[in-house]
């Protein structure tokens, strides 16, 4: 299993452990959302020192919507491809792909299938899949990320693509057995990843060309925005915003640190920032100590929306925790939440993900 299945597999654990848990946010230091707008990154009300604000805010896509590379692409079908299962690579072979079901943690799969222009194939989505146009799609897992497999089979899926990052395991075994091709694609969490992940979807559902094209587009597009929010961020290794990734479940105590392999590593150096937890040697993801917190001593946090508001909002979460309190980032209240759906989702959207946080971190709405 690679180190990326296993930090997804375990996240997906502690979602379905503690579904149900998340509070409102409260306390005087609720996030403002930051809505982005049409203007360029340069042309925003940049903060003079990102590292001295005070204050948390909310980072939110000018759309969520996905836009197809192509209308309607051809199919090629039957397609054989080496799926990568986690007991090791078999061969399957796709033979209809006219019901799509493309389930993963951060919904990555079921947005590239849309990106790939075959989003009228899906016909369910996982809980993380809410882009516009899959609102009416059932959703087949339960309890967080748990795979629903009477779900599943009520909606007759043709094939099944998935990255191990959601189970259990047996499920999608099952599955297969029942006549259902399950193809299990890569499961690198990078903007690099995403687009191999274009490629290997469209390697499954028969539309290789298509697949070209949309990695190429979400290469150029996050090439794109990295050399914009450059352009904005401070050049001095002195000067930049030292950043971690923190996944929250407060009212459980869940408190995880994400590092090298996890993917915040990639958003953070996408955003211009110092990637602390790696900068500390922090790899995968591990229970946050008080020793660790304190010794990253970062400018800013990164979280998603339903775990602060689990953690009762950035007052509750420093009151609950002092360690984070003596950082930089607690003194300053300085967190930066997105949408869980979102902040990790490595696909089509990743350029659209990387502008809204820059916006965040260095435009923050009052």
């Amino acid at each position: 299993m690679t180190t990326r299945r296993a930090l997804a597999v375990l996240a997906g654990a502690l979602v379905v452990a503690l579904a149900g848990c998340a509070m409102p946010a409260t306390g005087g230091s609720t996030p403002t959302p930051t809505v982005a707008d049409s203007r360029p990154l340069a042309e925003l009300d940049l903060l003079a020192d990102p590292r001295a604000h005070v204050g948390a805010s909310t980072a939110v896509m000018a759309s969520e919507a996905i836009e197809p590379i192509e209308t309607d692409p051809v199919q090629t079908l039957p397609a054989t491809v080496v799926s990568q299962d986690p007991n090791g690579d078999v061969e399957v072979t796709v033979d209809d792909a006219s019901r799509v079901l493309g389930i993963d943690m951060s919904g990555s799969i079921a947005a590239t299938v849309w990106g790939l222009g075959l989003g009228e194939n899906l016909v369910g989505r996982d809980i993380s899949t809410t882009f516009p146009g899959t609102e009416e799609l059932p959703v087949v897992t339960s309890g967080g990320h748990a795979i629903n497999a009477e779900s599943i089979l009520a909606l007759r899926p043709s094939v099944i693509v998935t990255d191990g990052s959601i189970g259990p395991r047996d499920v999608l075994t099952q599955l297969r057995e029942a006549g259902i091709d399950v193809v299990f694609v890569g499961d690198d969490p990078s903007f690099a990843g995403a687009a191999q992940l274009a490629r290997d979807v469209a390697a499954a559902l028969g539309v290789v060309p298509t697949g070209e094209l949309l990695a190429e587009r979400i290469a150029a597009d996050v090439e794109a925005k990295v050399a914009e929010i450059a352009a904005i961020a401070p050049t001095a290794e002195a000067d930049r915003v030292r950043m971690i990734f923190l996944y929250l479940r407060g009212g459980s105590g869940i408190y995880y640190l994400f590092g090298e392999e996890s993917g915040a590593g990639d958003l953070i150096r996408g955003l211009g920032g110092v990637d602390v937890a790696g900068e500390i040697g922090w790899t995968g993801l591990k229970p946050m100590t008080d020793e660790a917190i304190i010794a990253a001593n970062p400018d800013l946090i990164l979280v998603m929306t339903s775990g602060l508001e689990s953690a009762g909002g950035v007052d509750a979460l420093l009151a609950a925790k002092p360690a984070i309190a003596l950082t930089a980032a607690g003194q300053h209240q300085r967190f930066v939440d997105m949408a869980d759906g979102d902040i990790l989702s490595f696909g089509p959207r990743s350029a659209a993900v990387l502008d809204a946080l820059a916006r965040a971190v260095y435009a923050p709405a009052d």
